[in-house]
């Protein structure tokens, strides 16, 4: 048995959820969202609470407890919505947004432009630092990932885009 699928999703006032053949869609205060339900799984609502059902076979166990976290992860997305922050170390690392477009100087020779997908916002409340929300855990992440890939933190002074409160474990620089 998955513990995680068979956990209850309850469901906030305001979050309205339908079941369709082979999807789902949960819509609330800040937008909707889809998913694919895999063939085996399928899921009941009873009154203001979600319950992940799965047949026999080991394919549908296995992906029942991903569903389900999904589907938490979806109703937590359009009540709370979700945020990443970055934070820019470095000298003359900046951060602004302009139009559908994130500019930022990392110490290349050219600036970078990040475009903003829809459905993210992204804002620069300092110029030293990047805030991206969403919906939608998977894409907010993954857009962070993105940008701190342009210029991840460097081993040695520690300079780049990071996550905020991440940990850098700083190499000793040569020694004569």
């Amino acid at each position: 048995m998955s513990r995680v699928a068979n956990r209850i999703i309850d469901l906030p006032s305001g979050v309205t959820v339908s079941v369709a053949a082979g999807a789902v869609t949960v819509k609330g205060a800040k937008g909707a969202l889809t998913m694919s339900i895999s063939p085996g799984v399928s899921i009941e609502q009873q009154d203001k609470k979600l319950s992940v059902k799965y047949e026999g076979n080991e394919q549908a166990r296995m992906t029942a407890g991903s569903t389900r976290a999904h589907l938490a992860n979806m109703v937590q997305g359009v009540t709370k919505g979700y945020e990443s922050r970055l934070e820019l170390v470095g000298v003359g690392f900046r951060a602004q947004v302009s139009g559908k477009a994130l500019n930022l100087t990392l110490g290349f020779s050219h600036p970078v432009t990040y475009p903003i997908p829809d459905g993210i916002t992204i804002e620069a409340p300092s110029l030293t630092e990047v805030l991206i929300k969403g919906t939608d855990r998977q894409r907010v992440g993954q857009i962070a990932a993105e940008i701190r890939d342009i210029r991840p933190p460097e081993p040695y002074k520690g300079k780049g885009v990071r996550y905020k409160d991440e940990q850098i474990s700083l190499k000793e620089g040569k020694k004569k």
